[in-house]
């Protein structure tokens, strides 16, 4: 994978360690604003009630994130590492991962009624897979 494109994905886990971040804020009425801001997005102008059940679901939800941000950044800086050959089943293995989580995600989020869920899940797994595609790592 060329320079640009690890960069891209550094870029790319980033983006969803910093999601963690504004859920997990939902924790602390004071840093809960981007989190309401994030849910009224989705949901048009409604009533969003952060009692204790959904602060504790939003932490340990931005921890995951959070979490899964950094595991992306450490198999990607693995199997940059590695020949492309060998690269090859990690890079299959976290497309695998990505597309079971966005089909979970967003199927329930359609379920729901929060289907406005499935617009940020489409922007996240395409700028994934933008330059998986195009450096070839599932192809070598």
């Amino acid at each position: 994978m060329s320079a640009f494109w690890q960069t891209w994905m550094k870029l790319w886990c980033l983006s969803a360690c910093l999601a963690g971040v504004i859920l997990a804020g939902a924790g602390f009425e004071a840093t809960s604003s981007l989190a309401r801001l994030y849910f009224v997005s989705l949901n048009g102008p409604i009533e969003f009630s952060l009692d204790a059940n959904v602060r504790i679901s939003l932490v340990v939800l931005g921890a995951v994130m959070i979490g899964w941000g950094m595991t992306f950044w450490t198999a990607i800086y693995a199997a940059n590492q590695l020949n492309p050959k060998a690269a090859k089943p990690i890079w299959m293995m976290l497309t695998g991962s990505l597309f079971c989580w966005f089909f979970i995600d967003s199927s329930l989020s359609i379920y729901t009624g929060y289907w406005r869920n499935v617009i940020p899940n489409v922007i996240f797994v395409t700028t994934f897979l933008l330059p998986v595609l195009r450096s070839g790592v599932l192809t070598k």
